[in-house]
């Protein structure tokens, strides 16, 4: 007689709760419960604590399955792509070093260590990587001695990660293997290569492109759009950071042991400032030009970057004057409703389009206007605006969502305006397998400005970060290449001073939210980072790392 076995109470967040073997495994669950699951389940929240498909299911855990449509999903996914293909760089390049740099045109670019790749290459990259897919090999993490694991990345001559580890000093360390390939890594990955089902290679010199499904897109790879002017973004931040000897965390570790953090800080504020002088100095070549429009998305510091710009053109003996598209918000009563039932402040449909470029026109020729003034308490405009002029040498500045979208200026000729796209495009890695996402970047500045400035916890902002996400991605993303100047407000040197603001709002985060894995995901991030703590003197007042931290020249 067959013996039964025993049995745990488990609940499934969308299904309730079930009782499974004991010894089940996450992806046990998707074999039993989740065969007609449309998007590919890459790994599950348990206890609100990420988990990856091998994890052992333990009684009265809640499990909430993780796929694509996820961003945590897709970092996993990504993750995960980027180990097999330095795994197939490995077989077919060995001693050669494959660095993950940043994301780019809904993928990642990564490059060789002092090496361009050609295209040849890329196809027999891609090509090994599918061989590696079809071996259905188990991708394991493996548990190891800090001894064992300097001595293992040694030998790969991974020298980055070899400091790195040394300076965090943890006695266990996490590793991750593929048939006797070894990386580390700070995240999840997916627990066999057959789950990786759908991956693009696209040749980009000096390196390649690495694409994945996304979010808007979790059952295919999405076409390959081109966007030349963020890449060049990208390349002057590389160089900036190759000057500054900065390339990766350990190496700014080592600055700030070696007491050289205060230099770096002022550098890199003084290259923000000539770019930006760099910018006003473009502007005010063209006579034509009329209205600077800035768009960004969220925590990029469109508003420090926007008044050091005004002081720039001042230098250049112009006069700007800025106007709010606040004041141009429909009525709360005709604002567009989203697909939540919500107000959509975000969609361009929100403001008076034809009165804001009915408006511009008359400025433009040097009319008076009144503009209007909003009233957020009302939700209508008051019964009397503001009179403006614009002088005939004047340059309007407007800062804005829709800023690079022609729709919102579509009554100026193209030759009139200039468009300046602003976003933290951070160079800064971790190490040369581990990139640091743009994104982490901005929620860490949002987290720290929110508390600051509106009194809201970390678990707010997080829980608001996804809406933001998709209003960027609808309103901003799609027109970034239209700008005719880009102004990259990352500064290397920024994680490093903010870990300590960020670390006690973290930690506020409980284990009974939804929002704890995230939060606790960014602890993580961070915790590789030396803090920094200086005198208020240090920071300069007008950088753009005030507006976030606080005491900004311009607040």
């Amino acid at each position: 007689m067959e013996e039964k076995s025993e049995m745990i109470n488990i609940e499934l967040l969308d299904r309730g709760k079930v009782e499974v073997p004991l010894g089940t495994k996450v992806v046990d669950l998707i074999l039993g419960f989740y065969t007609e699951h449309q998007i590919l389940i890459v790994a599950a929240l348990v206890r609100n604590e990420m988990k990856d498909l091998n994890y052992l299911l333990q009684e009265g855990d809640t499990v909430e399955m993780v796929d694509l449509s996820d961003e945590d999903g897709v970092r996993i996914y990504r993750r995960s792509a980027f180990f097999i293909l330095q795994k197939a760089c490995d077989e077919l390049f060995p001693g050669r070093i494959l660095m993950a740099r940043h994301s780019l045109s809904d993928g990642l670019f990564c490059e060789f260590s002092n090496q361009e790749i050609t295209p040849r290459e890329v196809k027999q990259l891609e090509e090994r990587m599918r061989e590696i897919v079809k071996r259905r090999l188990p991708i394991e993490r493996l548990v190891v001695y800090m001894k064992e694991a300097l001595e293992i990345f040694s030998a790969a001559n991974q020298d980055d990660l070899v400091t790195l580890l040394q300076q965090r000093n943890k006695n266990i360390i996490h590793v991750t293997r593929l048939e006797g390939f070894y990386e580390y890594f700070y995240g999840l990955l997916l627990t066999n290569t057959e789950q990786l089902i759908k991956f693009n290679l696209v040749y980009y010199p000096p390196g390649l492109i690495l694409q994945t499904p996304m979010t808007k897109s979790p059952a295919a790879v999405m076409p390959f759009v081109e966007q030349k002017r963020l890449a060049s973004i990208y390349s002057e931040e590389k160089a900036w950071a190759e000057m500054l000897n900065a390339p990766h965390v350990p190496a700014v570790n080592k600055i700030i042991a070696d007491g050289g953090f205060k230099d770096l800080i002022r550098i890199n504020e003084a290259l923000h400032e000539k770019k930006i002088a760099d910018i006003a100095d473009q502007i005010c070549q063209n006579k034509d030009i009329r209205v600077i429009l800035i768009a960004g998305p969220s925590s990029s510091g469109k508003t420090t970057f926007a008044q050091r710009l005004y002081i720039q053109l001042k230098v250049n003996g112009k006069n700007p004057m800025a106007i709010s598209l606040d004041n141009y918000f429909v009525d709360r009563c005709d604002t567009p409703i989203d697909e939540f039932g919500e107000y959509d402040f975000e969609s361009i449909d929100a403001l008076k389009l034809d009165l804001f470029n009915e408006h511009l026109q008359q400025l433009i020729n040097g009319d008076e206007v009144e503009m209007p003034l909003f009233n957020f308490v009302k939700g209508t405009c008051e019964d009397q605006g503001e009179m403006i002029r614009l002088g005939s040498d004047q340059l309007l500045i407007l800062e804005g969502i829709h800023c690079l979208n022609d729709e919102l200026t579509s009554s100026v000729y193209s030759k009139q305006k200039f468009k300046i796209y602003i976003s933290a495009l951070t160079q800064l890695n971790i190490d040369y397998s581990n990139n640091i996402s743009t994104t982490d970047s901005r929620l860490v500045r949002r987290i720290i400005r929110d508390n600051r400035t509106r009194g809201s916890n970390a678990l707010d902002t997080i829980k608001r970060w996804s809406s933001v996400r998709r209003g960027e991605e609808k309103n901003i993303f799609p027109f970034q290449e239209n700008a005719d100047a880009m102004f990259n407000s990352s500064l290397v040197y920024e994680l490093f001073i903010l870990k300590p603001y960020i670390e006690s709002l973290l930690n506020q985060v409980r284990t009974d939210n939804r929002e704890y894995a995230e939060a606790m995901r960014l602890q993580k991030f961070l915790s590789y980072f030396t803090p920094v703590m200086l005198e208020e003197r240090d920071i300069p007042y007008n950088s753009i790392i005030r507006e976030f931290i606080g005491n900004s020249c311009f607040e």
